[in-house]
């Protein structure tokens, strides 16, 4: 659309009032003529045709082309990562019950409902939704109801009176008015534009909300379960132990093993016991944060001792290409963009005048007796236009910051793009490097219980000391606590490639918000702005 040359100060059209019959029908017909300008108009927008900013995306992820699942005959309880569609094995709105632990499902259920963060990014949308909605109201004339009633003695002297004498008199007002702006430049259309985006990026921002909690829960839930795995280990050490130093206590008593031994005997069980106790802080402060997260006080929480039973799930990786429409946090940035496009759009709309449409209708009277009356009866109707002149810049400067607007969010959009393919990257060599691991410690695990079971006979048979005991027994619970360590990486390695692969989120469920009800439009049926 060209813009107009001409440029128009302010234009006040008058109010009409009932007169002559043939003069009311002519201006009703130029105003006729202005409300069907206005609506050839209705579809002029001054924003910028919007399109996806564009980013690089590999075909293919560089951890899927490089590395190559392991064997798992060591470890069989040890998952994969599998190149698929973006969610063929991941449950609808329930990722967490890939890992088939009925415990965990509980607890993201009433993190749901009860995680205060998540009450309060609701109440963020919600916020963002009652803004779109106000916007929305720009649409449509403002209609006001007023009424005043008051008596007043005029001066004799006031230049309103002519009678050379004070006078005394009412006037009673009852009047409906209403105002109406013609969007000639898509000022309007495009706000409205903008609110519904940044709403669509709340909703986005409230997934992205929902899944860090929801992956956070399941990570320490994993390492609690990680802990009482170490706990039964240390208590069954600790009975070793002792058994051991009774054994070498016998030995010493028999005149078969010296002192040393039984002070080594009882150092290696006083050093379990110590672990023992700091890894039931460990597991104590866990379950507290997992009662925080699941908005229960600490002290009315507890979750039973159970064994590390999980194991990793193989999940589906996709396309680079498809992560854009399966991470929330993606979504969100774009509908920035798309927003930031649209305040270009009202900025350029200062450039021009605008147009509104004024009426008003009721009655007006000098006393109460003669207020609602048909000789009282009054109207108004017309248009008016009102352009800026002089500004000093101010327009100019408007402009100037909203393109610079638009250049962050796309500048942040492209970055988030850039992190969501790292952080991805990222997990799948943590998967692919800890399987390696696990197989290996499963190997070590393996040869320090034989080392150890040779050293009880060696130490028996009086052929060594009781030091090589105590060395082998702590490489073995060194090997077996660091299979347990990784068993735990492990799983939240799986559950941090799902973050990073979005959960089970895509961008159709911006219609949707898993903790919202207000529909709105999907960003990827986003037309132009213009």
């Amino acid at each position: 659309m060209k813009r107009r040359s001409e440029s128009i100060a302010q234009l006040d059209l008058p109010r009409f009032a009932p007169i002559k019959s043939v003069r009311r029908m002519t201006r009703i017909t130029s105003i006729s003529a202005i409300t069907a300008a206005a609506c050839g108009l209705a579809a002029c927008s001054l924003a910028p045709a919007y399109k996806v900013p564009a980013t690089t995306a590999a075909t293919a992820y560089k951890e899927t082309d490089a590395a190559t699942p392991p064997t798992q005959t060591a470890q069989p309880d040890v998952g994969t990562w599998t190149p698929a569609q973006p969610a063929d094995n991941v449950a609808r709105n329930a990722w967490w019950t890939l890992f088939n632990d009925p415990i965990l499902d509980a607890l993201e259920q009433r993190a749901l409902a009860a995680n205060q963060n998540l009450a309060a990014a609701d109440a963020r949308y919600r916020q963002a939704r009652a803004a779109a909605d106000i916007a929305g109201t720009e649409l449509f004339p403002i209609i006001n109801l007023s009424a005043s009633g008051e008596r007043e003695r005029v001066s004799k002297y006031s230049p309103l009176n002519n009678t050379g004498a004070a006078k005394v008199g009412g006037d009673y007002v009852l009047r409906a008015q209403t105002s109406y702006e013609l969007d000639f430049w898509g000022r309007v259309r495009n706000t409205i534009a903008a609110a519904r985006s940044r709403t669509q990026a709340n909703a986005a921002d409230l997934a992205t909300a929902q899944l860090s909690i929801q992956t956070e829960l399941a990570g320490d839930y994993f390492e609690l379960r990680g802990f009482d795995a170490q706990i039964d280990l240390l208590t069954k050490t600790e009975a070793a132990y002792q058994e051991a130093l009774r054994i070498t206590q016998n030995r010493f008593n028999g005149g078969a093993a010296a002192e040393v031994d039984v002070d080594q005997a009882q150092t290696q069980l006083e050093t379990t016991q110590v672990q023992l106790a700091d890894t039931r802080l460990s597991r104590a402060q866990m379950e507290h944060a997992i009662a925080t997260l699941t908005g229960v006080p600490p002290a009315a929480f507890s979750l039973e001792a159970k064994p590390l039973q999980v194991k990793p799930p193989a999940v589906a990786v996709g396309l680079p290409s498809q992560l854009l429409q399966r991470r929330p946090d993606v979504a969100s940035a774009e509908r920035q963009v798309f927003a930031a496009n649209a305040e270009i759009g009202v900025a350029r709309a200062a450039w021009y005048p605008t147009f509104s449409l004024d009426g008003g209708i009721g009655f007006e009277g000098t006393s109460t007796g003669n207020w609602i009356e048909a000789p009282s009866r009054m109207w108004s109707l017309g248009p008016s236009a009102v352009l800026t002149v002089f500004d000093f810049g101010l327009r100019r400067a408007q402009n100037d910051q909203a393109i610079a607007a638009f250049d962050e969010t796309v500048a942040n959009y492209r970055q988030t793009v850039l992190t969501a393919y790292g952080e991805v990257e990222d997990q799948l060599t943590a998967i692919h490097q800890l399987d390696a691991q696990l197989e290996a410690q499963a190997r070590a695990v393996a040869s320090s219980q034989r080392s150890l079971d040779q050293s009880n006979y060696r130490y028996q048979g009086g052929i060594v000391t009781f030091l090589e005991v105590v060395s082998t027994q702590n490489a073995a619970l060194q090997a077996q606590q660091a299979a347990l360590n990784l068993r735990v990486r492990r799983l939240n390695a799986t559950v941090q490639l799902i973050k990073a692969l979005g959960g089970d989120w895509t961008t159709a469920q911006l219609d949707s918000p898993a903790l919202a009800t207000q529909s709105i439009a999907d960003p990827s049926t986003a037309k132009p702005g213009g």
